[in-house]
């Protein structure tokens, strides 16, 4: 089965897509009269690079050999590309073999399973008053901290497939009341897995995001056909909690030392703002919530002793003390998710 990711000439296509977007004007051609298509013409292109519009049409139709780093220089110019687009143009004209890929399939991990540095996770979960998460360019959540959880989704008791904002953005129907700015979020999500695809075409897990988004998406799907990238680095986000009401934050990315592709992304609020004073009200909540699961074991474990001695100890004491236990952790888990108010999906 092809990928459904990338084409045969998925080169070719990003050409394309790319120069419908540039007028002759903003490349600084004369108008040319009435055009049958948006952007530039072919040999357009081919004169602002520098290329016959012969080479140029073959390399669109992915039957020229690899460009060289001058070519793609000129390329990135002529279309106003940005550093993002250009660094994704050169992931295209230098595709990873299959070969490669497989190493890298064998010698990592799956999904949300996938190894992270004990001491990132601390890094994560040191941070109180700020939500704070690592994620890979799949957009798995790799780790998180209590405010993170409380704000963004109920990370704890998703199971790792679930734990991507990809797929929350576009597969949970409760998104577009979380995200407030949806659209522009599923522009970058789905920037960025572009980004990873081009660097990365043939790696499983992404080639199943991808079909699954697609298959369950159409917006993705027009999204997806737009190759759009994106680059994750700063910005501002507006959230919704049924607790706290609306929150805008401030994120800046960090990428994580040693860990190919593995940002820390963190959420700030503006000092003495409504924000900040909706992430201490959010961090009372989830730390209140954190308690009403720790007393729910506490208890448990009390009353599985209690019930134990009082049986003889005998194993239908042990059976009942477990039982016991067991429900007692159950309604602390059920008091996490209602001081929680139903933490957020997406």
């Amino acid at each position: 089965m092809a990928d459904p990711i990338m084409t045969p000439n998925s080169l070719g296509d990003y050409l394309r897509a790319r120069r419908a977007l540039v007028s002759p004007a903003d490349a600084g051609l004369p108008p040319t009269g009435r055009r049958r298509v948006p952007g530039l013409r072919r040999e357009e292109v081919a004169e602002l690079v520098g290329l016959s519009t012969d080479y140029y049409v073959r390399l669109e139709q992915g039957r020229a050999d690899r460009p060289s780093d001058e070519v793609l220089d000129a390329l990135g110019r002529a279309l106003l590309l940005g550093p993002a687009e250009r660094a994704h143009l050169r992931d295209l004209a230098r595709p990873p073999r299959r070969a490669a890929a497989r190493a890298r399939k064998e010698t990592g991990a799956r999904g949300g399973a996938e190894t992270l540095r004990p001491a990132l996770r601390m890094v994560v979960e040191a941070m109180p008053l700020t939500p704070a998460v690592i994620m890979n360019d799949r957009n798995d959540v790799l780790a998180w901290n209590a405010l993170a959880a409380a704000l963004l989704a109920d990370f704890p008791r998703l199971p790792p497939r679930d734990r991507n904002m990809a797929r929350r953005i576009f597969l949970d129907p409760r998104a577009r009341e979380v995200h407030l700015d949806w659209d522009e979020a599923a522009r970058t999500t789905v920037g960025i897995l572009r980004m990873a695809a081009g660097r990365r075409p043939h790696d499983p897990e992404l080639v199943r995001l991808v079909g699954e988004l697609s298959l369950g998406s159409a917006e993705f799907r027009t999204l997806w056909a737009s190759h759009h990238v994106h680059e994750k680095s700063h910005g501002a986000k507006r959230f919704h909690h049924p607790a706290v009401g609306e929150v805008e934050l401030a994120y800046e990315t960090f990428q994580a030392p040693g860990a190919d592709h593995h940002l820390l992304v963190v959420y700030t609020a503006a000092p003495d703002s409504p924000a900040e004073s909706a992430l201490r009200r959010l961090s009372g909540v989830a730390a209140a919530a954190t308690a009403g699961v720790t007393a729910g074991a506490a208890a448990g474990v009390t009353a599985g002793v209690t019930a134990g001695v009082t049986a003889g100890g005998t194993a239908a004491g042990t059976a009942t003390g477990a039982g016991a236990g067991a429900n007692a952790a159950t309604a602390g888990a059920a008091a996490r998710t209602s001081a929680v108010t139903a933490p957020n999906p997406a």
